[in-house]
């Protein structure tokens, strides 16, 4: 039976999304789980695949159009059965009769295979316009590029940012991350930049923040951690942040007040555990999500998280990558800072703010010993949680951390 293809939600707060490109064409066989297209929202460039199997019968969006959320963009079915009664918007039909096949609307030449019977894709979309990926296209724009002068080495000739750098080495040219020394340069909002900052006024505004600081024991985890990466090669080893989402996702299951998210009248109080992870982008700041992380060992937390960065610099991530999280942990220990407080990511109730390990003295009874210490701040929101509960969670989270045996057991 066949099967419309809408434009996903990617996000509470997503209205609309850019198709950018086709990556199965008219006629081609699609199994389930396979990409069909791209799309940019306001965070990334995001792969739909397909939810069930059979035939790409009709594209209803063509490329570079930006649809909102729930839009037809495709029909997938069988060969040879008839789609006309599906409900499709007028407008989408009439888009798609460019380009649909099949005995029930136009079959390819005998001996043909159907996916001949759409071109593949140059480089260039509508209008002329050069496709590249959303980070391709700042690099290009920080350093005065034309991207039409790139070439591609992305799917469909795609111009990525590794195709980006290698023409401004070829040039002679350095990467320019902002601008030049004494002058003034006005650089457009970015979507995602744009989308971080409705996102975070609408928290600032509408959720009534609290914070509660505290100043942790890290020496027993910095050891664990030490001792367990003698023992992985140097690609798999892992970080602080790993065992901090560890922490965090044990540390939830006894309050379910802070994983949870307000709808309306009602608090929903999640049955799964997703902790969101910010991730830094030259674009700004994306959160990837690893899914039930309270039954994930710290190594397949380190692994997963491993990947969904990398798929989140190079801007091309899937739906479940970015949607979902429950709970998110902001850690700018890389960045040598100490310690701050971030702002809730709606419409979660809490997130966690991370500093750096810092090697400090502490008072042992009475002598004065070296020490390594960790700030955390969490930050919850009182419409759906209070002080005590947030307390008694940072004490169960503290436990973890000081006594880190309990996150490999």
């Amino acid at each position: 039976m066949a099967t419309v293809v809408n434009m996903p939600k990617l996000g509470f707060d997503m209205a609309e999304g850019t198709l950018i490109r086709w990556v199965k064409a008219v006629g081609d066989t699609v199994n389930r789980g396979e990409v069909l297209a791209e799309i940019e929202t306001d965070k990334a460039t995001v792969e739909v695949e397909a939810l069930d199997s059979g035939t790409l019968r009709r594209q209803l969006v063509t490329e570079g159009t930006a649809v909102p959320v729930g839009t037809a963009i495709a029909v997938i079915g069988s060969p040879d059965e008839s789609i006309d009664a599906l409900p499709v918007p007028a407008q989408a039909a009439a888009q798609a009769k460019q380009t649909s096949t099949g005995p029930a609307d136009q079959p390819a030449s005998a001996g043909q295979p159907a996916a001949a019977a759409m071109p593949a894709a140059p480089a260039t979309g509508p209008g002329g316009a050069v496709r590249a990926s959303p980070l391709a296209r700042r690099l290009a724009q920080q350093n005065a590029m034309d991207l039409a002068a790139v070439s591609g080495t992305g799917p469909g000739g795609r111009v990525t940012r590794k195709d980006v750098l290698a023409a401004l080495s070829a040039s002679g040219a350095s990467h320019v991350p902002a601008a030049k020394p004494g002058v003034t340069e006005r650089v457009p909002l970015t979507k995602l930049r744009a989308a971080i900052g409705r996102r975070m006024t609408a928290a600032k505004q509408q959720a009534p923040h609290f914070y509660l600081t505290a100043d942790l024991d890290a020496s027993g985890l910095m050891s664990l951690r030490q001792e367990a990466n003698a023992f992985l090669p140097e690609a798999e080893r892992l970080s602080v942040h790993d065992f901090i989402v560890r922490a965090a996702a044990l540390s939830l299951r006894d309050f379910p007040a802070l994983n949870a998210s307000l709808d309306g009248d009602s608090i929903v109080r999640h049955g799964e555990i997703h902790i969101g992870n910010a991730v830094a982008l030259e674009s700004g700041l994306l959160t990837v999500v690893v899914r039930q992380a309270d039954g994930k060992s710290v190594q397949e937390i380190s692994q997963e998280l491993k990947a969904l960065a990398a798929r989140a610099r190079e801007g091309k991530v899937h739906p479940e990558d970015i949607e979902g999280s429950t709970f998110t942990v902001s850690n700018l220990g890389m960045f040598d800072v100490d310690e701050f407080t971030a702002i809730i990511n709606p419409p979660e109730a809490a997130i966690l703010a991370v500093g750096a390990v810092r090697e400090v003295p502490v008072v042992d009874g009475d002598r004065i010993v070296p020490g390594k210490r960790l700030k955390v701040t969490l930050s919850a929101d009182h419409r759906v949680t209070d002080g005590a509960e947030a307390a008694r969670w940072l004490q169960v989270f503290r436990k973890y951390i000081e006594h880190p045996v309990g996150l490999i057991l």
